[in-house]
């Protein structure tokens, strides 16, 4: 059976804006993790994409596989824009491009000028290649990198695309640990900002597959996460970590410092095909 796969990037503008990437230089090392390296985006680079997705920095998962939003976020994602029948035609990039390290970096350098600059040549890109019709931000930085976008690039001050802010993925998790509301109120408030901007975006969107528009309940079922299409990913990736719901990578150890230089990766229980040996 054949497997689909990303290509990677082929052609300007996109080998240009992975050629010159900031580095240590713009992104200060107390709050990025620069030494995992960059992750640029996820989805089509080829001038298909109906929505642009902008979230935040890339987390865990991403730094093994290459590509944004491809754990439990992701697969959040992806089922919000199945329930628009947008399978593949999206393209999907961050606010920044390293993984923030510590409270509070990203507020602090969101507005920082080799940042911005770097993040509005992915926006420009995205906007002149494809024909798209709709800007989707998950969470407040990614909103607020966009709204400084509109204000101050030239660009970005005619910009005509419509912009539609939701609530970020993983605020039921980040929101239900800081003890300041719990998980089901949290994801009642995040269906319910998603359902909202579902409703504004089905007749801004064309679909790859036309499908009537189901909202959420009060929360995100195992049925309306979606895994992410293998055309997203480099080619080779292991099964689970394309289909698994759970966590696969986590920074451990017993330092601060040990944490911050490790990923370790288990393979979950559901995708183990090897052969039991006892003992």
């Amino acid at each position: 059976m054949a497997i689909d796969f990303d290509r990677g990037f082929t052609k300007r503008p996109w080998t240009t804006l992975v050629g010159d990437y900031p580095g240590a230089d713009v992104y200060p090392t107390d709050s990025f993790r620069v030494e995992w390296g960059p992750v640029f985006h996820r989805g089509r680079l080829d001038g298909s994409a109906r929505l642009l997705i902008i979230g935040q920095d890339p987390a865990t998962h991403e730094a093994v596989c290459r590509r944004i939003l491809v754990g439990e976020a992701g697969q959040r994602i992806q089922g919000l824009l199945n329930k628009l029948g947008i399978m593949t035609s999206y393209l999907m990039i961050n606010a920044f491009l390293y993984s923030v390290y510590g409270q509070g970096g990203g507020t602090r350098h969101i507005g920082d000028a080799g940042i911005t600059k770097y993040r509005n040549r992915w926006i420009n890109a995205a906007v002149a290649n494809n024909q798209l019709d709709a800007i989707v931000t998950l969470g407040g930085l990614a909103k607020t990198g966009v709204d400084d976008w509109v204000a101050n690039d030239p660009k970005g001050k005619v910009n005509t695309v419509p912009i539609v802010p939701i609530i970020h993925p993983t605020y039921p998790d980040s929101a239900s640990a800081s003890g300041s509301i719990t998980k089901a109120a949290a994801f009642k408030k995040l269906c319910t900002d998603w359902n909202a901007a579902l409703t504004t975006l089905k007749p801004l969107v064309t679909p790859d597959e036309v499908r009537p528009l189901k909202l959420y309940g009060d929360t995100i079922t195992d049925e309306e996460k979606t895994v992410i299409p293998a055309v997203d990913l480099p080619p080779g990736l292991p099964r689970f970590m394309l289909e698994s719901p759970k966590t696969w990578a986590a920074r451990l150890g017993e330092t601060t410092d040990k944490k911050r230089g490790s990923i370790t990766i288990t393979i979950p229980k559901g995708f183990r095909d090897w052969p039991v040996i006892p003992g």
